[in-house]
């Protein structure tokens, strides 16, 4: 009796890849996983060349593979996107947009919003409250013509008017933060007004998400007050015990905080994500804000929540959401805009979001102190939509709040606000205004540009004027015949590697001494470049790290303090960069005063990340 098998041979038997089979269908997943991804970074690559996050081309990529553009090519969705394979491609798309909510909340930084509560509060609230008020008003207009005349399941006007008004008001955090460390504005009197706004209104708009959700799902007004009870209840007990014994369990027993996350650790944490998803998603909500509420409550002492971020993120970023956001660009269908009052809404929708965003955190900038151009930028930034608005699209598109012809409106709306933030913020803020304001707040300079004090007669730290400096060498530059005439009291050490930190080491055991009549000084004479016994030389330590799209750089770039000095220093913190460790313990054996600093740049901006950091008050710059 012949036993039968199933066909197994693949294409040397004939098998055609293409057909989605029930019984393998990561067949055509991988195909699909690879062509998107693909697809993705081959639309980034030109994009990232005019400072566009990687959020636009994730979702260009969709609207390049649906309907839009490769749906008109025949037989092009029927072969690569067969309706058959869209549960299994959408089931992968949704556990990414999980674990990718909850890197999400890893990056929301409490103690930040703590440290600067007034801004993050007035910005934050008016920066919402306008363009939600603007997004109530056209959501009657758009209720009546996409929502009524559809012939789906009716959706209270209530509930369509707070998720329109939501898209309208939302601001995508991680996108954000991205850009600011673009434009090196991390530091900036703008960057931190908008870290701090943007947090906000990350917390606002979830919750306010949420409730537009729970409104669709619930049949009746108790029912959507128990299930926001639940959601808040359950945030609580994440928020105290959960976190309290997570807190406790890291730091007594696993000894993880202080080593760095441990597999068991990494496994703890995924299942309370999953089972805080599980309960979200049972209760009428969604699962996506379970995983946020766990990010939020991780612990951040030592970097707990960038290791744990670069445990995961990899697989998330690369491989798992690419999916999500080409899912919702095969949702969006621009053929279905082919009204002129569709397009007349699209116009509307873009430049009521744009100037309810810019006029909302232009006002309660300019309430906070800051200049006009400062505030006008903080409202160009807040206007960026980015990846949380596709979230939110794609959440009310499956919750069936939003037509497919309303989520393509809005699909555009994003793309085109996300688009517009970076050269924008450049056309508000150049650099020479922001030099400007710098010097104008130090009080270097009058509002006209000009000095406050005559640079002839001012003094430098070395006790030497601009005329005495000139006299040092015919050009007027300094050599090392004259290093002899300075007190080195203050060096910056920009670090990248370790080739040359023996030589700077010895450097500054010279400089930190006057009795150095053993140094090497075959090519330099650093013995004649000391301190006076009475002053004590300070380092202060630059690593210099490449920004890149990881949500771990993202996260450290966005820190509450980057910088620690040996006041401060935690003993127990090991901290990523040996460089620094090198040099502190160099530093303690010496008793020299040391500081530190992790700047994360890109690589256009390195130059002017370090110049503007701490230079103009140092005697001494050390690059390795």
């Amino acid at each position: 009796m012949a036993i039968e098998t199933p066909t197994v041979a693949g294409i040397v038997a004939g098998m055609n890849p293409f057909t989605y089979e029930a019984s393998s269908p990561y067949t055509l997943f991988l195909f699909q996983a690879f062509f998107i991804i693909t697809l993705c970074q081959i639309v980034h690559y030109p994009l990232s060349k005019i400072r566009q996050p990687k959020v636009i081309a994730e979702v260009l990529t969709g609207i390049l593979l649906g309907p839009t553009v490769m749906g008109h090519i025949p037989n092009f969705t029927a072969t690569c996107f067969p309706p058959a394979s869209i549960p299994g491609l959408t089931l992968i798309a949704n556990v990414g947009i999980i674990l990718f909510l909850f890197l999400i909340g890893l990056e929301v930084d409490v103690v930040f919003i703590r440290k600067h509560l007034k801004i993050a509060l007035s910005v934050g609230v008016v920066n919402m409250a306008v363009p939600f008020g603007l997004g109530c008003a056209v959501s009657v207009g758009l209720y009546n013509e996409y929502r009524v005349t559809s012939g789906e399941t009716p959706i209270e006007f209530t509930t369509y008017m707070v998720f329109i008004a939501v898209a309208m008001c939302i601001t995508a955090f991680p996108v954000l933060a991205r850009i600011l460390t673009e434009l090196n504005l991390i530091n900036d009197r703008v960057g931190t007004t908008v870290l701090a706004a943007g947090i906000t209104n990350d917390l606002l708009g979830w919750i306010l998400l949420a409730l537009s959700v729970t409104l669709a799902n619930s049949a009746n007004g108790v029912t959507t007050v128990y299930i926001l009870l639940l959601a808040a209840g359950w945030f609580i007990f994440l928020l105290y015990p959960v976190s309290w014994v997570l807190r406790f369990w890291l730091t007594k027993y696993t000894k993880d905080l202080e080593r760095g996350p441990s597999q068991i650790s990494i496994m703890v944490i995924m299942m309370i994500v999953f089972v805080s998803s599980f309960f979200t998603d049972i209760i009428g909500v969604h699962p996506i804000f379970g995983a946020f509420m766990v990010g939020v409550i991780v612990p951040r002492e030592n970097g707990f929540a960038i290791k744990i971020t670069e445990k995961i993120e990899d697989l998330v970023i690369v491989v798992l959401v690419p999916n999500y956001f080409a899912l919702s660009g095969l949702n969006t269908n621009l053929g279905l805009l082919n009204r002129g009052i569709d397009w007349g809404y699209v116009i509307g929708i873009i430049v009521i979001a744009l100037v309810g965003k810019v006029s909302g955190g232009f006002v309660a900038a300019k309430f906070n102190g800051l200049l006009w151009r400062e505030s006008l930028s903080v409202g160009v930034l807040m206007s960026c939509k980015g990846i949380v608005e596709i979230v939110v699209l794609s959440t009310g598109l499956k919750a069936g709040i939003i037509t497919q012809r309303v989520f393509s409106m809005f699909i555009v709306m994003a793309l085109v606000t996300t688009f517009l933030t970076t050269p924008l913020t450049l056309l508000s803020y150049p650099v020479w205004y922001r030099e400007k304001v710098k010097k104008f707040t130090a009080g270097e300079i009058n509002w006209d540009g000009t000095l406050i004090a005559d640079d002839k007669t001012a003094k430098s730290d070395n006790g030497l004027g601009e005329a005495d400096l000139r006299l040092l060498s015919p050009s007027g530059c300094l050599t090392v015949e004259s290093l002899p005439k300075f007190r080195v009291s203050r060096v910056v050490v920009v670090l990248e590697n370790l080739d040359s930190i023996s030589n700077i080491m010895r450097l500054l055991h010279n400089l930190a001494f006057t009795d150095t009549s053993d140094a090497d000084n075959e090519s330099v004479d650093t013995k004649s470049v000391s301190v006076a016994s009475n002053y004590n030389l300070g380092i202060h330590a630059i690593h210099l790290k490449e920004f890149t799209e990881r949500t771990s750089h993202l996260i450290q770039a966005s820190t509450a303090d980057q910088t620690r000095d040996e006041d401060t220093y935690n003993p127990n913190y090991i901290d990523d960069s040996s460089f620094l460790n090198i040099l502190r313990i160099f530093s303690e054996l010496n008793g020299i005063h040391y500081s530190s600093q992790t700047i994360l740049t890109t690589l256009r901006n390195r130059a002017y990340a370090v110049c503007d950091n701490l230079i103009e008050t140092s005697d001494l710059l050390l690059t390795s």
